[in-house]
């Protein structure tokens, strides 16, 4: 029996039917596009800073812990008062993976890519990628600071860079 694999057309991409094949109830509702952010009432002043070049975190006021993704009530105590901080924007990669297959299509042009957890001085971890960094070249420990990549006029995401 031919599985998926076998009756694809040579150089088709995983997500389009080749000659003979039956389309995927699933490729009906597969994003093509570089999906985004929707900036909301808990994270447009965190989209608002990253436009103008700024890393600025939630600062819960009473136990002023930082925290991030932005949320309406801090993790640690649940209040809702906070303020908006500048981060420094450097920090370490805490772990990171390597996407060698495409989750969805619009990343096949990509492949390999790094997905890394960095854990920022302010001691939040922030999902996001290296930069311009090989995939053998990253490790545990190692130093990055934030750089700010504008995809729309309303959304810039915070991607990272080795530092020295």
């Amino acid at each position: 029996m031919a599985t998926h694999e076998d009756i694809r057309a040579p150089g088709a991409r995983p997500s389009e039917p080749s000659r003979g094949e039956v389309p995927s109830p699933r490729d009906d509702h597969l994003t093509r596009s570089l999906p985004l952010p929707q900036p909301s009432q808990d994270n447009a002043a965190f989209y608002a800073a990253t436009a103008r070049g700024e890393l600025r975190l939630q600062r819960c006021t009473p136990c002023r812990r930082f925290r991030h993704y932005p949320r309406p009530a801090c993790p640690y105590c649940l209040s809702r008062d906070f303020t908006w901080e500048p981060s420094s924007g450097h920090g370490t990669v805490y772990t990171w993976t390597i996407v060698r297959g495409p989750t969805l299509p619009a990343f096949q042009d990509k492949l390999p890519y790094n997905v890394v957890d960095v854990l920022l001085d302010e001691g939040v971890h922030f999902v996001s990628e290296v930069l311009d960094c090989p995939p053998e070249e990253i490790r545990a420990g190692m130093p990055v600071e934030a750089t700010f990549v504008p995809v729309t006029d309303e959304i810039t995401l915070v991607k990272f860079r080795r530092c020295a």
